[in-house]
């Protein structure tokens, strides 16, 4: 963070804002987004995600009224509390509260952490900025701090997170690279309407139906063979 005094441009919208969201939420930013599954894995195990199909039916489900739903809401809320410190400790701390199992917290935590001290290359004004941090409040507050747009923000992020979840079923073995890809162009469409539905959300909005994704999260860590942390 930039001490009292100095000033770093913001993105303020256009290509430059853009660059940073690619770089952000590229699979090659440090955040080790690679070694979690989001409960992915013990679905693949139990046989609800076993092809394309399922795969592409699971994450159309979590980012419309899942967890995902749910991370796409703290991060509208995060970006517009990014210099309101009192608001963004408040989001914060809700957005912990709200993890569901013990693997749960540790990737959104440790994954919010992460991106926080690798988006400090990037410096900007807010000293008083929570360290710790779920990671769609982090990726807010940041994205806020540099003006990138909520709504591109948050459609990075959601298309981030579904290419994360596309390469564990590739590393699980249900499908292929050009499956895979099929599946993200198949999401567009709902990564799009979910983001623009959350650029315009409150807190009230919270919630998720998300049920299978949450209790294969909690089961996880039960897993015999993980491939995956969560």
């Amino acid at each position: 963070m930039l001490t009292d005094g100095q000033k770093q441009p913001s993105a303020s919208g256009g290509t430059q804002a853009l660059l940073r969201l690619i770089t952000w939420m590229s699979p090659a930013f440090p955040i080790g987004a690679f070694s979690y599954s989001a409960g992915l894995e013990q679905a693949v195990a139990d046989g609800s995600v076993a092809d394309a199909a399922s795969l592409q039916d699971w994450l159309s489900g979590a980012i419309a009224e899942g967890a995902v739903w749910n991370d796409a809401v703290l991060l509208a809320e995060s970006y517009r509390a990014a210099e309101d410190v009192q608001r963004l400790h408040a989001v914060a701390s809700l957005a912990e509260a709200m993890t569901g199992s013990r693997e749960r917290q540790m990737e959104t935590m440790l994954q919010g952490e992460a991106f926080v001290a690798a988006a400090s290359a990037w410096p900007t004004v807010g000293g008083d900025m929570p360290l710790r941090m779920a990671y769609p409040v982090a990726v807010g507050a940041i994205a806020g701090a540099h003006a990138t747009g909520a709504e591109p923000a948050i459609a990075a992020y959601l298309h981030a997170t579904a290419s994360n979840q596309v390469s564990v079923a590739i590393r699980c073995g249900v499908l292929g690279q050009r499956a895979g890809v099929a599946v993200l162009a198949a999401l567009e469409g709902e990564i799009a309407a979910t983001a623009a539905r959350a650029a315009a959300s409150s807190l009230d909005d919270l919630g998720s139906a998300g049920l299978l994704a949450d209790i294969a999260g909690i089961r996880h860590e039960t897993l015999p063979s993980r491939l995956f942390r969560s």
